[in-house]
């Protein structure tokens, strides 16, 4: 069993896990994901609720259920999202069909060690680029490419 915290970009919200690898780690490209993290998808791990400290303080904002077949989005049956009202990063959320569960953003983490996605969903909605960045014909640095980072090796 391992110890990660996952913050907001302030660090004024945690979420702590003292638990096993979790059971479910997943890649998602719905537009909601996109647009909830700015980015074309989201990484998150699902973790059993007692295994699950959180410290500072959110708000929060709920998605309405979509019973929508097939799904438009990964939380189609609802959830209610929690961030941290000074930077606005959104860092965890409760699942309404999964009351003993707990969403977390694996950004938050930042641990190279976290344990890669199990599964991937919505992939029609993604950049087609997105999951094949080291194939694109463009410098790949370590950093930002700009004097700060080394061009990878």
């Amino acid at each position: 069993m391992a110890t990660r915290t996952s913050s907001c970009n302030c660090g004024q919200l945690s979420v702590t896990y003292d638990g096993p690898d979790p059971a479910r780690i997943s890649l998602c490209q719905c537009y909601d994901c996109q647009r909830r993290t700015g980015s074309v998808f989201s990484v998150q791990a699902r973790l059993p609720i007692e295994h699950v400290t959180v410290e500072g303080r959110s708000n929060t904002w709920t998605v309405p259920s979509d019973s929508s077949t097939p799904a438009k989005r990964c939380d189609s049956m609802g959830g209610t999202y929690h961030f941290c009202p000074e930077c606005g990063s959104t860092l965890y959320w409760e699942i309404s069909n999964a009351p003993d569960i707990v969403g977390v953003a694996v950004g938050g983490f930042t641990d190279p060690t976290f344990p890669p996605p199990m599964i991937s969903g919505f992939e029609a909605y993604g950049a087609r680029w997105a999951m094949n960045v080291s194939e694109l014909q463009m410098p790949h640095f370590e950093h930002d490419g700009t004097s700060h980072g080394a061009q990878r090796a």
